[in-house]
């Protein structure tokens, strides 16, 4: 705990607790713990995963500073060692690497999200900045996660170094979530803006991560396997923070070290899918086309060592740790909470109902329809391994304060133009699922936060809400319903007491997804 207490601030005090004792005490008191407690277990799942010590647990040196040790394999050092990173959690990766291998580090080019470093720089992180005369080159871009020409000079300058590695060099590769819009390097004739314009409506349609991810190996001079091919016949070791779920590594990032298995026919069906492929620019045809008719075959990479080195597995953990520290019944739902944010909302608040009637025997037990229907809204989100039973036996066996956790990405369709993060709508449609339920003599809450400290084009990292955000927005004449419309999350918990429900940060340097976390406690 005490070294997520060094990375967040806690719980933007200032502002938040007047806000939470104003009106009836006596009712909000119970609200303001169950913030705090969440405020800890977030705290506690993202320093379980910050890039510095992940890092150091990965990598080694032997006693003679001569080999460098990841996992069981082990290499040769003799300053024949050149870095590559993309990412937000690269720039920590980054200064932890340096540090390790000192002279045998020859070169490096890292590409991280503008601002981040000023943004670490002012929180006063400074394990996570690079010290002064290093020999990584920094370029910032992809401002709001999106390539730009910032990110494509840095793509460019990656290609450059990893093209000119020999047999006798070994080539560290640092990748984070956001790495895929940090490495743009489309393959010509397409256009960065063609390619951006693309992914966009891609994702506006709802295409899974896996799905762009898809779409953008295909198109890339790098992803897929390129950067790898790129650095051939040097050894490459790339070492991954992952923020997708399941941690399948030819996803993160897009794969750049980690040869594609999806063909042309696999890009064609997704455009299909979403209504696109009729639009495709001419030069995203070209490409397809020749990819589709390439007689080198699909690329390889036998010399290359992909290492997952943080996950949001190893968060939740933590999290379940400090839960169960405070006194909850703790159980991990999933690490690979995906599909469609609705339906999410609804399985959390159907959850919360159900979870009622095993934690105060006195209530009416959920009826067979209401069970059958949480069961249904499972299987609809198709959540792997989900530990849905454990958790219905944990309550009723119990009958104490639970704590369920859980973590991946759900997807958000696009309707309006409002500002927000899935975070934040999770959280809001979520609060607006808890009114419909009546939960009795039973405290709740819910949290959804991103662990790198932005959910989506915004300064907050997600939100938290009660049973009681219905009413404490219909008192300050905020309609839940209308924001949602516009997907105008953020801007209703801006309104909303002041922003007194948001999560502030700042960057957290790590990045594995989502945390989410509902609270259950009878009083």
């Amino acid at each position: 705990m005490a070294a997520a207490l060094q990375v967040l601030p806690r719980l933007a005090r200032a502002p938040l607790h007047p806000l939470l004792w104003r009106g009836s005490v006596a009712r909000l008191a119970s609200s303001m713990a169950l913030a705090e407690q969440a405020w800890q277990l977030f705290e506690s799942a993202v320093g379980a995963v910050l890039p510095g010590p992940m890092l150091h647990r990965a990598l080694s040196l032997d006693p003679s500073g001569r080999q460098l040790k990841v996992r069981d394999r082990s290499f040769q050092l003799k300053q024949n060692v050149y870095l590559v990173g993309f990412g937000k959690a690269v720039m920590g990766m980054a200064a932890a690497a340096e540090e390790l291998l000192g002279q045998h580090l020859v070169q490096g080019v890292i590409s991280i999200p503008k601002g981040i470093r000023a943004a670490m720089e002012r929180a006063g992180k400074q394990e996570m900045l690079l010290k002064p005369h290093s020999r990584v080159q920094v370029f910032e871009g992809a401002e709001d996660n999106l390539p730009d020409r910032d990110a494509l000079r840095a793509a460019l300058a990656i290609r450059q170094l990893a093209e000119g590695l020999t047999a006798d060099d070994l080539l560290l590769v640092l990748i984070s979530g956001g790495g895929s819009a940090l490495l743009p390097a489309p393959i010509p004739p397409v256009t960065l803006e063609e390619k951006q314009t693309l992914t966009r409506l891609l994702a506006a349609r709802g295409a899974t991560i896996q799905e762009l991810n898809t779409i953008r190996k295909a198109l890339s001079q790098l992803k897929g396997g390129g950067l790898a091919q790129a650095a051939y016949p040097a050894q490459v070791v790339s070492l991954i923070l992952s923020d997708v779920v399941g941690d399948p590594v030819e996803v993160i990032a897009s794969g750049p070290t980690v040869a594609s298995s999806h063909s042309v026919q696999d890009c064609l069906h997704i455009l299909n899918r979403y209504g696109l492929r009729a639009a495709l620019p001419r030069s995203v045809k070209t490409v397809l086309s020749r990819a589709d008719s390439d007689p080198h075959g699909p690329r390889t990479c036998g010399h290359v060592l992909n290492v997952i080195i943080g996950s949001n597995v190893l968060a939740l953990a933590e999290a379940q740790r400090q839960a169960e520290a405070l006194g909850y019944q703790a159980v991990v739902l999933s690490a690979a909470m995906q599909g469609d944010v609705k339906s999410m909302a609804q399985f959390y608040g159907l959850l919360a109902h159900v979870a009622r009637t095993r934690l105060t025997p006195s209530t009416a037990g959920a009826s067979v329809e209401e069970d059958a229907q949480l069961h249904e809204l499972a299987a609809e989100l198709q959540i792997p391994d989900l530990q849905l039973e454990e958790a219905l036996e944990t309550m009723a066996r119990g009958r104490g304060p639970v704590c369920l956790l859980a973590g991946g990405e759900p997807t958000v369709q696009l309707q309006g133009s409002g500002r927000g993060g899935r975070n934040q709508e999770l959280a809001l449609r979520v609060g607006a699922e808890l009114r419909r339920w009546p939960l009795g003599q039973i405290d709740v809450l819910f949290l959804s936060g991103g662990t790198d400290g932005q959910d989506g084009p915004t300064e907050a990292a997600g939100a938290w809400v009660t049973p009681e955000l219905a009413s404490q927005a219909a008192a300050e004449g905020l309609d839940m319903a209308t924001f949602l419309a516009h997907n105008d999350s953020h801007t209703f918990f801006c309104r909303l007491q002041g922003g007194a429900h948001l999560l502030h940060t700042g960057m957290t340097g790590t990045n594995v997804m989502d945390t989410h976390l509902l609270f259950l406690r009878p009083r």
